[in-house]
């Protein structure tokens, strides 16, 4: 038995440690750039509640723990904070401004509680309703997710679920629980804000950039849209796949073999390639089966082998090397000819079977009326594949290799002995093939007993023509003598899809993406095999769950898109205003594109998630920004400071300089809350760094179209009306 708790077990382990590691970081930083302790610890409170809330609904929803639904929490840990830290920076300016507009003889001296309350509430609901919206629009960032399909749903499900429950909270605290924490805790010494050496020289290191962006807006912008197109060249090199590989510690070696193998050779070989495997000093043990199991579950023929390696721990390997290079030093040493070898994980090949029934990477179906040329083009197809850069292997099944032994019986011949033809037919089924005659009972089980003749008188053809007769009559005879005995080729199994009759071939692949192997391996299949009419060719295994999640996200996310413009528009009752955020956001992608790059990741589901997460949050950087921008115009509007461009440039200045920290802050939160992910090991993170690098990316070009980038836009848009 292949137990799978270990590798749970350990995952949840994974990612338990990395959500302790997160809150660690995030509360460090909201202390180091406030220099308030009770502050921080307003804007950290929310963290235990909203784990808690999502924990809540998870266990009603009856979503377990597992990899994909802490990871949910782990990504969004840095994203919940956000709006309990701008709305305490918020406090803090106003108070600050206040201590600075109420000189007193008494240092320190503070509002009183009226005061006080009238201050927080102000700082609140200055920023509230946008940090809401921009809440929610990172929770409806995800509604793609939610919508995906088989394999890729059930992964990703509970991942969406937990991180819009804890987004959902944490809206939610930012509400309610936040304003009356920050009244009872946002009070005492404020350290003013250029008091932290931090932020001084953030403000210092931000001055002449704005200032620089402000100066030249158009130049600004052009700059902005070069860097984008300069993307193209990551674009372009990045692979793609549909989930990165889960390391699960143990190994299956699934070879196969052509059909008409017997059951004695088949056990050799497996004895030989347990033997061989045994050798390699990382394998603690190795046990497989070939063949069909005791169960009707698992109609595999004896040409399917079947091998699980269990791994002693890393730290008993002799030397340091990845699973992926120990695979290929096993599949150097197991080149058995009439093998083709194939490396999967246990619980994904299982996975991938049960959904296509394909057990490689790769799969091709051909699909035809007839299986003579079925197979014909599957040898072909075979022969094409191999010579694919990154091809490890390649096997078509022979779906007309097996051997059968055609029992043909001479009516005259059996005739002469008084056998019906009935009678015959009866005598193969009993002697051969076997006949249940009772049941033993044996305590509460119970076993049906069979009868035949035994292996040794029927193991051949020859001994098969000599079985004995016996008449009605009392005379003996053979088999042989009434029925000629021939043995004939046909298909070991009978495979269909959508009523049609299918020949599959299985396709292993290294060192190389699945998506351009695909279109590398679909221009070479064109090239050298020729479709008869009436035949037809399906590519699947992962690659079909890549294309299927590739054209359900073609269609959800612009429709998302849609509905967070309406959201944007509502916010700012203006088309312009929220024309602009969204124009932004390929911008704010081209750091986590860049990242992924570096890193050597493929695109796939998982860094799909992690885009539309930092696309929620890229939004919310620019809504946070706009309600800053548009707070500095209006008070000089309502001062009747706004006559000139000159004055637009100062409230603009004025409006992003003074909050380098709040988005310092955010910035820091999120990325001190992924760096666990990015930096840890342990089972599962192979899944979630793919989820976490495009945020982490994302984090440096981000911050940068908001605090630049956006502002040189927002010149331009607001001076013409002057």
């Amino acid at each position: 038995m292949y137990d799978r708790s270990e590798l749970i077990h350990r995952s949840v382990a994974t990612l338990r440690d990395r959500l302790i590691e997160e809150f660690v970081v995030v509360t460090l930083v909201c202390a180091l750039f406030l220099f308030h302790f009770r502050s921080a610890l307003v804007a950290v409170i929310s963290l235990p509640l909203g784990i808690l809330a999502a924990f809540s609904v998870m266990h009603w929803q009856g979503v377990n723990a597992n990899i994909m639904s802490l990871g949910g929490i782990a990504i969004a840990i840095g994203a919940m904070v956000d709006a309990a830290v701008v709305m305490i920076e918020n406090a803090h300016k106003h108070l600050e401004a206040w201590h600075h507009a109420h000189p007193h003889p008494q240092p320190h001296q503070q509002p009183d509680a009226i005061e006080h309350a009238r201050l927080i509430t102000a700082a609140a609901v200055e920023v509230g309703p946008a940090l809401f919206v921009s809440l929610l629009i990172i929770t409806l960032s995800f509604l793609p997710v939610f919508t995906l399909e088989a394999q890729e749903g059930k992964l990703f499900g509970p991942l969406a679920f937990t991180k819009t429950y804890a987004m959902a909270a944490a809206a939610g605290l930012a509400a309610t629980l936040i304003p009356v924490l920050m009244f009872y805790f946002v009070r005492g010494r404020i350290p003013d804000e250029r008091s932290n050496p931090l932020n001084r020289g953030l403000i210092a290191l931000y001055t002449p950039l704005i200032n620089a962006a402000l100066g030249y807006p158009r130049a600004t912008l052009a700059l902005s849209a070069l860097v984008l197109i300069v993307t193209v060249v990551p674009v372009s090199q990045l692979g793609s796949e549909f989930m990165p590989p889960l390391v699960e510690g143990d190994l299956l070696y699934m070879p196969s073999a052509l059909p008409g193998l017997s059951a004695n050779k088949a056990g050799q070989l497996l004895q030989q390639t347990d033997k061989i495997l045994m050798q390699f000093p990382e394998v603690e043990r190795v046990f497989g089966k070939v063949g069909r199991a005791e169960t009707a579950t698992d109609p595999a023929g004896m040409e399917m082998f079947e091998t699980t390696i269990r791994f002693k721990p890393r730290a008993l390997w002799p030397t340091e090397k990845t699973q992926e290079q120990l695979i290929d030093e096993m599949n150097a040493a197991l080149q058995i000819p009439g093998l083709a070898n194939l490396w999967v994980q246990p619980i994904r090949n299982r996975i991938d079977m049960l959904s296509t029934g394909i057990k490689s990477p790769v799969g091709i179906k051909i699909a035809g009326p007839d299986l003579k040329i079925i197979e014909q083009l599957g040898v072909q197809i075979e022969n094409a594949v191999k010579t694919v850069a990154g091809t490890r292997s390649a096997y078509a099944e022979r779906v007309r290799g097996g051997r059968y032994i055609d029992v043909h019986i001479d009516r005259l011949r059996a005739a002469r002995f008084g056998l019906s033809l009935a009678e015959v037919q009866q005598f193969v089924a009993l002697a051969i093939g076997g006949e249940n005659i009772g049941t033993t009972v044996e305590g509460l089980q119970r076993f049906p007993i069979s009868l035949r003749y035994p292996r040794e008188l029927r193991d051949s053809v020859d001994k098969l023509r000599v079985l004995p007769i016996i008449t009605a009559s009392g005379a003996t005879t053979t088999l042989g003598a009434v029925a000629d005995l021939v043995v004939t080729d046909g298909p070991p199994q009978l495979r269909s899809e959508n009523a049609r009759l299918n020949g599959w071939v299985y396709v292993d692949i290294t060192g190389r993406d699945l998506g351009s192997y695909v279109a590398a391996a679909r221009q070479r299949v064109a090239e050298q095999v020729t479709l008869p009419p009436g035949y037809s060719i399906t590519w699947s295994g992962q690659f079909e769950f890549l294309q299927r999640a590739k054209q359900r996200l073609q269609l959800i996310v612009p429709i998302t898109l849609a509905i967070i413009f309406l959201l944007l528009y509502l916010l700012f009752r203006s088309f312009g205003k929220a024309a602009l955020i969204m124009a932004t956001l390929p911008f704010a992608l081209v750091g986590g594109l860049w990242f992924l790059f570096a890193l050597g990741y493929n695109l796939s589901i998982a860094a799909a998630i992690g885009f539309i997460a930092l696309a929620g949050v890229a939004a919310e950087f620019g809504v946070v920004m706009l309600i800053y921008l548009d707070q500095a115009v209006q008070r000089h509007r309502d001062g009747g400071a706004l006559q000139t461009k000159a004055d637009l440039l100062a409230a603009i200045k004025e409006g992003a300089v003074l909050r380098v920290r709040p988005k310092a802050m955010t910035v820091a939160v999120i990325v001190g809350g992924l760096l666990p992910i990015m930096l840890g090991g342990g089972t599962g993170a192979e899944v979630m760094r793919r989820i976490a690098a495009p945020m982490v990316g994302g984090m440096v070009t981000a911050p940068l179209l908001s605090m630049i980038v956006l502002p040189a836009a927002y010149l331009l848009m607001l001076q013409r009306r002057l």
